[in-house]
């Protein structure tokens, strides 16, 4: 077979990993594969190389992918939906594996409908926000990325008796201020899918700082941990809490950290590795057997997609994602009911 293989969306730790994987695996099953630089965009202007060892030896250590990545506005409209088909058929691919988020596995869904080749997604996106998905790629990393970083700021935080207030990634999911937030003993953790008001917010901040700068208080640091989802800006929020400090927590500062594209960048952790091999591994296998408009999943609900002989694994239709994704974000999803109701039992539990 010829396979196109592309990377789109946001960059996620772990991309090269899968790239290295899929090349392995298609050049052992005598496939080859087509490399398609900068996502969609490389796909609409028709740009391709072939891919062998030497391309790919020694990525799986790197951040971001070897082949770049982007968003295309064009993709997405009905000119360059047709324009990418026409491309899909003058690169002669009998396969096309998409490595990206939920917005770049929509593209392989609309692709695979067309019907012109094969069309497999593998899962990555550090924010968490697939849906029928575990863990993507780049997830394990960026959280990690994320308690390194809560870390040092509240050793700094205790040497000063200060409060810190730490915003994340995730523009649409709260995932990583959750699971960061958790790792990191966090006082406070800010995520959009709880859905308070800018009052509540504020006032659960402000009985924090009262609770643990209380006079005969020994604690030394307050932790907020806010996820870029909470619609409240945090330049505001801060402005707001502030106002109050003299009351609620005399001689105290609260400082500001915004991580930003910090949580992208940086060495994949060994767990992003492996997720994106494995994954990367099942979908060159899975289109070598005849498989399209499908997603490979990690650690799916046990009850849920075909299995692959791979028990981590799961093959998940590309549409189901799609309505699951949608769920998500909306709230309706039952798996992010049960993500946040075991949050605030948590909560409850360290006194957050």
């Amino acid at each position: 077979m010829r396979i196109g293989l592309l990377t789109s969306g946001g960059d996620a730790p772990g991309m090269n990993a899968a790239i290295r994987t899929i090349v392995v695996t298609g050049q052992s099953e005598g496939h080859e594969v087509v490399g398609i630089p900068n996502g969609y965009i490389g796909l609409l202007e028709g740009k391709s190389r072939s891919l062998d060892m030497t391309d790919v030896q020694g990525i799986s250590s790197f951040g971001g992918t070897i082949l770049g990545t982007a968003r295309s506005d064009k993709f997405r409209e009905a000119d360059g939906y047709k324009l990418a088909l026409q491309r899909l058929g003058e690169l002669k691919l009998d396969g096309l594996i998409v490595v990206g988020g939920n917005g770049s596995l929509t593209g392989a869904h609309q692709l695979a409908t067309a019907e012109i080749c094969q069309v497999i997604g593998v899962p990555a996106s550090i924010d968490n926000d697939i849906g029928h998905c575990g863990l993507s790629i780049g997830v394990d990393t960026a959280v990690n990325t994320i308690v390194e970083a809560c870390d040092r700021i509240s050793d700094t935080a205790r040497s000063h008796r200060r409060a810190f207030l730490v915003e994340v990634m995730g523009r649409q999911c709260g995932f990583l201020a959750m699971r960061a937030g958790v790792a990191a003993e966090a006082d406070v953790i800010l995520y959009g899918e709880e859905d308070r008001d800018e009052a509540s917010i504020i006032l659960r901040i402000r009985k924090v700082l009262q609770n643990s700068f209380a006079p005969g208080s020994s604690k030394q640091r307050v932790l907020i941990v806010k996820s870029e989802s909470v619609d409240i800006p945090t330049y505001k929020l801060v402005r707001r809490v502030k106002e109050h400090l003299t009351v609620d927590a005399p001689g105290v500062e609260l400082r500001t950290t915004i991580l930003g594209h910090v949580v992208r960048g940086g060495r994949p952790s060994a767990m992003d590795r492996v997720i994106a091999q494995r994954l990367a591994y099942a979908a060159t296998l899975a289109c070598g057997h005849g498989a399209t408009d499908v997603m490979m999943s990690w650690q799916a609900p046990d009850d849920y997609g075909q299995e692959t002989p791979d028990p981590y694994v799961r093959v998940v239709p590309l549409a189901d994602m799609i309505d699951e994704t949608a769920k998500m974000m909306n709230g309706t999803s039952a798996i992010l009911k049960k993500r946040i109701k075991l949050l605030r039992k948590v909560e409850d539990i360290l006194g957050m």
